[in-house]
């Protein structure tokens, strides 16, 4: 994992740290996307005083503030698009239906960058391996190619928008290594400060009032939850084992439990006994 390049958050500037953990490197400043936002800028200046610079359109188009950035250190999928040509890579909707009806398998894709309330991160494969390389996350997250396609389904039902990334991508050590090994995680990233948010918001406490950017982060973690969907089976084993011993435990305690008495669970009761285990 140390070989992988990992921007963490700064400010507002997600869009600098999604290209170059797309990347993985130190390839954009915020002075060079404000460099591209100001061309940009100019661009669409001249073609609205093509209508003339009398007009009324032009007058309230000088007034507006800029589409493409703004002091927070957002910068638009314009700005992002014209970065990845610089590299020769493109942008594609994944959801469009000229990208749908191709019907690709995501993991034979090399790299997806994600949107959601003016958040940019980066999904991208290393190697055989693919990982979420979120800045909001405090290292690198093994994504297994079963859970891929769920991951992005459930990034989308939370209302992200997913482009898929189209070109050679530079060559970076991560690449080089991970090429000919294969890691594995032990423990899940946490969110940056997630710590500190769950002792803030009284682990629970429903009558606070959070911010924006914490409700993203409550949606990324539900998006991480800790789940092997590869491995399903023995989850679902644990969870009989779990609910088997809640129930013995219940049973004792009221003096109900006959020895040598098993109970029989329905298949709705241990759906939800397994669903109530997962959601812990």
């Amino acid at each position: 994992m140390d070989s992988i390049f990992h921007e963490k958050q700064e400010g507002s500037l997600c869009a600098q740290h999604c290209l170059n953990n797309l990347l993985q490197g130190e390839y954009f400043t915020p002075v060079d996307l404000s460099s591209i936002a100001h061309q940009l800028d100019e661009e669409e200046r001249m073609r609205m005083a093509e209508g003339g610079m009398a007009s009324e359109e032009y007058r309230t188009f000088l007034q507006q503030p800029s589409g493409n950035m703004d002091d927070s250190g957002f910068f638009s999928i314009q700005v992002i698009s014209n970065a990845l040509r610089v590299w020769g890579l493109e942008l594609i909707l994944f959801n469009s239906r000229e990208y749908q009806s191709l019907m690709i398998n995501p993991i034979n894709e090399k790299a997806f960058i994600c949107n959601y309330k003016e958040h940019w991160f980066t999904i991208r494969k290393l190697g055989q391996q693919w990982f979420n390389l979120n800045s909001l996350l405090t290292g690198p997250e093994l994504i297994s190619d079963t859970y891929l396609a769920l991951f992005l389904a459930q990034l989308q039902q939370e209302g992200y928008s997913i482009f898929v990334i189209r070109g050679n991508l530079p060559e970076c050590e991560a690449e080089q290594i991970l090429r000919f090994m294969r890691v594995q995680q032990q423990q899940r990233p946490k969110l940056i400060g997630e710590d500190e948010a769950q002792t803030k918001m009284g682990f629970g406490v429903e009558d606070e009032v959070v911010d924006e950017d914490e409700e993203l982060k409550r949606a990324l973690a539900l998006s991480r939850q800790d789940i092997d969907v590869e491995d399903e089976e023995a989850d679902l084993r644990r969870a009989i084992q779990l609910s088997m011993q809640g129930s013995q435990a219940a049973g004792s305690a009221a003096g109900e439990q006959k020895e040598g008495q098993n109970e029989t669970l329905t298949a709705e009761e241990l759906r939800k006994r397994r669903q109530a285990y997962f959601d812990r």
